[in-house]
């Protein structure tokens, strides 16, 4: 069994007291909408859906919660605009729908957020701006000031010049990092179905909801499978990733079906409808979050068993005495994965060695570093404040 799933009793609206609890606390949302959602069936921006989503951040908002905006669809809306019949292929294909697309879907965000007053903005961001340390601080520090002064921020990847290197993969990625962006309380992730199903409802009839997962399984995965569709570029997969991260960092996760009106305020009212995912009751702080999901690792360093357990279970830093073998070419101050000696990651973590500087000095003391390179940043290869375990 995966989870608690729903009995016969929820023919009725039901409300669950601890559910009721964890959702009462929150005052910053992330809403992620998949095209799927925002564009129903077909390519374009389905209006209705639009006014319905401004009228609920509008209620949020009285109530005195802030929001954020992660949204797909600048491809969808773009595939009309360069008279195409199916979404593009190709990434030059892709880009310029995107390019037209974007204009179209913040027109279309503005006309009906405007019949409530609310102000949005346009955020668009590569994998870049959050990797890089300064970039992912000016980006809270202005997202900070657009909540400080009411505006609504609509966030998207940058679709028009984002290539392999720097893609966020699928906006329920992007959504779980900017959860830890803006400090969010809760991700809410809008999608076509109720929520997170046993198997796949679209091929199997018999699939079950499951109202409540208290943690992201290897099995819960499995079942998670993988179906996209024609407008997205995301499934169920990428959307237990997403909850996944914002558990890690100690934020619940609902997904809901977002193509039913109300359900939105149904979810913070503490209705049980979708799938609310626990946090994780060992959270990490923001800056350890990020490590361990918004940078990309460059290289990876494999460890002896002695090291791997040190780590572990003690919460040590990582010397050269413990490093057995270097895999990869990077820098001082990169990213990597620390490997178990069967070569399974355990653990992420920043650098204060090149790989060609932990070359030289892996498996001897710290004392001898200084000896071997003629110079010394510190004892550690990784100290414990820039080591993540995964």
């Amino acid at each position: 069994m995966i989870g608690e799933r729903w009995t016969p009793a929820t023919a009725r609206v039901r409300y669950d007291p601890m559910r009721k609890a964890i959702l009462a606390k929150v005052k910053r949302v992330v809403i992620k909408i998949g095209s799927r959602v925002l564009a129903g069936e077909t390519n374009g921006i389905d209006g209705d859906f639009l006014k319905s989503l401004a009228e609920d951040v509008a209620a949020f908002r009285r109530s005195g919660r802030k929001v954020v905006i992660v949204t797909s669809g600048a491809v969808a809306a773009g595939v009309r605009g360069l008279g195409l019949t199916e979404k593009p292929r190709t990434i030059p294909e892709k880009q310029a729908a995107a390019a037209v697309g974007q204009s179209r879907l913040m027109q279309s965000y503005e006309r009906a957020f405007s019949e409530f007053n609310l102000p949005v903005a346009q955020i668009l961001l590569t994998h870049d701006d959050l990797a890089n340390r300064q970039r992912f601080l000016n980006a809270r520090a202005t997202l900070d000031t657009l909540l400080s002064c009411g505006v609504v921020p609509v966030i998207n990847e940058n679709d028009t010049v984002a290539v392999e290197e720097i893609k966020f993969g699928d906006n329920d990625n992007l959504s779980a990092l900017v959860t830890n962006l803006v400090e969010a309380h809760l991700l809410l992730i809008m999608t076509d179905i109720d929520g997170f199903y046993d198997s796949d409802p679209r091929f199997n009839p018999a699939a079950r909801l499951v109202p409540l997962v208290k943690a992201v399984t290897k099995e819960i995965e499995r079942a998670g499978g993988g179906t996209g569709s024609s407008v997205g570029t995301g499934g169920m997969a990428t959307k237990l990733a997403a909850a996944k991260k914002a558990n890690r960092y100690g934020v619940p996760a609902v997904i809901i079906n977002g193509r039913k009106p109300g359900t939105l305020k149904r979810v913070l009212a503490g209705e049980e409808t979708g799938t609310l995912f626990l946090p994780a009751k060992s959270s990490l702080n923001r800056r350890k979050h990020w490590i361990a999901y918004t940078l990309r690792p460059k290289g990876r360093v494999v460890v002896d068993q002695g090291a791997a357990e040190v780590l572990s279970k003690r919460g040590k830093s990582l010397l050269p005495s413990g490093i057995s073998r270097v895999e990869g070419e990077f820098g001082r101050g990169a990213s990597v994965r620390v490997c178990a000696p069967d070569g399974t990651e355990f653990a992420r973590g920043i650098v204060d060695y090149s790989s060609q500087e932990i070359e030289k000095i892996l498996g001897h003391k710290s004392a001898e570093i200084e000896k071997i390179l003629g110079y010394r940043y510190g004892d550690e290869i990784i100290h414990r404040d820039n080591l993540v375990m995964l």
